[in-house]
């Protein structure tokens, strides 16, 4: 059995963001990347299902030689084999899914396991499309998975509590936050993982293009919060919220 974690490199989700000079994009001099929060999740969440059914994990990237560092990160988790998409250029969802199709192709695993969104452009569009491109069942915001017989068995969150799906292998699968806790990474996973090989493709071998048809044309940062102040009490805290809200308490 096989399993296929895409993984993305995004900005730390601790560091503090500052907008480009044209306000076009982020300024990333000095900023710290890491794996994309949820596609952590979807790593941990491959090592357990491997640890129980002994699968193969391979893990795969898009982007230039930075990706690595996050891809070597996987592999000292656990992975046991890690490829990049070697593009320079912004894709955007749309883009993404058909280079992930072209590797499902090659890879053909049995489940292709990934984060819900990326923290950096927050589509939530990525897997979706990757399923209905390739038309394979999918279970999006998945808070426990569970595989017995080529059957993925997947409670996912919604608006109105939790829901079952149970999905014939080949599927997509897309991680929730509260799906599990990725593990710590140890220092002699650390080292083993620098020399473990990683796997380069340029997109004329997965005979793709790059594309990317929604382009974000500017950015702004959010407005400062207003100061707080203190109330004495209760009858001055529901006044000052009927003053300022309009509210009729």
């Amino acid at each position: 059995m096989k399993l296929l974690v895409p993984i993305k490199r995004v900005p730390d989700p601790y560091s503090k963001i500052r907008l480009s000079a044209d306000a076009a994009g982020i300024d990333a001099t000095g900023l710290k990347y890491e794996i994309n929060p949820f596609d952590e999740i979807a790593v941990e969440e491959a090592l357990r299902i491997g640890e129980k059914l002994s699968c193969e994990i391979a893990v795969v990237s898009i982007g230039d030689a930075a990706c690595e560092e996050q891809l070597r990160k996987a592999l000292a988790m656990g992975a046991h084999r890690a490829i990049r998409v070697d593009c320079n250029e912004t894709l955007d969802s749309l883009g993404v899914a058909k280079i992930l199709a072209k590797v499902f192709e090659r890879e053909k695993p049995d489940l292709v396991l990934m984060g819900k969104q990326a923290i950096d452009d927050d589509c939530n569009q990525a897997g979706q499309m990757l399923a209905g491109m390739l038309n394979l069942p999918q279970a999006t915001f998945a808070s426990a998975i569970s595989i017995v017989g080529g059957i993925a068995r997947v409670t996912r969150e919604t608006d109105e509590g939790q829901e079952t799906l149970e999905l014939k292998l080949p599927a997509v699968v897309t991680a929730d936050l509260r799906l599990n806790e990725p593990r710590y990474v140890a220092l002699p996973g650390i080292i083993k993982a620098r020399s473990k090989p990683i796997e380069t493709l340029s997109l004329s071998e997965l005979n793709v293009s790059a594309e990317c048809r929604v382009r974000t044309t500017s950015l702004s940062a959010p407005p400062p919060r207003a100061a707080g102040r203190k109330v004495a009490n209760v009858d001055e805290l529901l006044s000052a919220l009927r003053s300022e809200r309009g509210l009729k308490l």
